[in-house]
């Protein structure tokens, strides 16, 4: 990847505001633990954050999709083409959207309903394009079943009747969930940006990478950031915008991005649970106070909130349009 001069300048950051500052206080959810529930609603409520261990997602369905992403990515770029451009489904290279946005990475955006041609993903024989859609597909099933049982404990936890109301969203057969595979090559400078910052739309977000810096999370004041100490074992969970809408706001969906790395590539896999299009997103009944004016948000549709979000830029504040004016 080379740049020119007007991409430099767009990728450049101001090295103040983000001078490396590990953030060592980072919530640890045991998920073999039958008592973590209470621990993962405070995670939520305080940083919109974690960090899952004993997960018990199969090592080799990870340590294959990482090899096979890798493979992929190493390919000569009018290989990588043939699976792009992204529509919004494919290959990309630095361009994030369609609205300026642009970042040190390139990726893979895949739909995880299967209607994706898997074939466009690698070049070489049949076996070896078969392999890597196996591979996704263990992968993003074993993550999904994952992110549906931490969504489970979450509605025990606010003591929600209905235990499956955020996982039934996922398992939804129109469920319009996605899946990113990201590859951020070393960079020539480490003041590049490799995705800018941004808070996921989704419901929630199930992220691993290897064994490289580079994620960074804003804490609650919104004016600092904190560099997440990279671990390839484990996978960090974001609250979504739809979740810390259905909550009310009791949960936080967090504000994250990427740095590009001057010495080694980063690649990350991010599972994205999304609802079915034509679902109603607003704060549930059981979680809003007394009053005719307590929730702090208008409905909305899965899909017009995506519209919104896909004509929008990565920064942009993108629940401020929905959000209910209360009246002092």
């Amino acid at each position: 990847m080379v740049l020119s001069p007007l991409e430099q300048q767009q990728f450049s950051v101001v090295r103040p505001s983000i001078t490396p500052t590990l953030f060592h206080g980072i919530p640890v959810i045991d998920l073999s633990n039958p008592d973590s529930t209470s621990c993962l609603v405070k995670a939520c409520e305080d940083y919109g954050f974690f960090k899952v261990i004993n997960h018990g997602i199969p090592t080799h369905f990870i340590s294959n999709l990482e090899s096979q992403a890798i493979d992929f990515f190493s390919l000569p770029l009018h290989e990588k083409l043939k699976a792009g451009p992204p529509n919004p489904f494919g290959y990309g290279n630095k361009s994030i959207g369609h609205n300026g946005d642009i970042g040190w990475l390139e990726y893979l955006l895949l739909t995880t309903d299967h209607d994706f041609d898997y074939q466009k993903l690698a070049s070489g024989s049949p076996q070896t394009r078969e392999s890597f859609r196996r591979a996704i597909n263990d992968y993003v099933s074993a993550v999904k079943n994952m992110a549906c049982q931490i969504l489970e404990l979450l509605a025990d936890g606010l003591r929600i009747q209905e235990k499956n109301v955020f996982s039934k969203l996922l398992m939804d057969e129109q469920s319009d969930s996605v899946f990113r595979l990201n590859h951020y090559p070393p960079s020539p400078d480490k003041n590049l940006i490799g995705f800018g910052e941004h808070t996921d739309p989704q419901i929630i977000s199930v992220l691993r990478s290897n064994n490289t810096s580079g994620l960074q999370i804003s804490l609650k004041d919104d004016s600092s950031w904190f560099s997440v100490p990279p671990d390839q074992d484990s996978f960090f969970i974001n609250v979504g915008d739809s979740l810390q809408v259905m909550t009310n706001g009791r949960f936080k969906s967090v504000k994250h991005r990427v740095l590009a790395n001057s010495e080694k590539s980063r690649v990350s896999m991010i599972y994205f649970g999304g609802p079915p299009l034509s679902e109603k997103i607003a704060p549930l009944p059981s979680l809003l106070m007394e009053g005719e004016n307590s929730s702090l948000y208008k409905e909305f549709t899965w899909f017009e909130y995506k519209k919104s979000a896909y004509e929008s830029r990565l920064a942009d504040n993108r629940l401020c349009l929905f959000e209910k004016i209360v009246a002092s």
